[in-house]
């Protein structure tokens, strides 16, 4: 068995509207040195697989699928023997 560890993160070429609504919010705090702030989605999930590639198959293929929308956003993971 697996623990995954997927970082979902928007491409530096799109938009990232909720990004920068923190900055405002942080900016907005009084801390004025921040910028380029990106809200990107970090997901864990185990898989039940024993073989450590069918482990990241499974996983490719479920990103690819579901979790990351591959004309805005790259992705990448890391897995962990539990």
């Amino acid at each position: 068995m697996y623990k995954a560890k997927i970082f979902i993160k928007r491409r530096r070429t799109i938009l990232d509207p909720q990004g920068k609504a923190v900055e405002l919010g942080i900016k907005s705090l009084g801390f004025q040195n921040v910028s380029n702030v990106r809200v990107d989605k970090y997901i864990e999930l185990e898989i039940n697989e024993e073989d450590e590639t069918k482990a990241k198959e499974e996983i490719d293929k479920i990103c690819d699928s579901l979790l990351a929308n591959p004309h805005l956003e790259d992705y990448f993971f890391e897995l962990e023997k539990i």
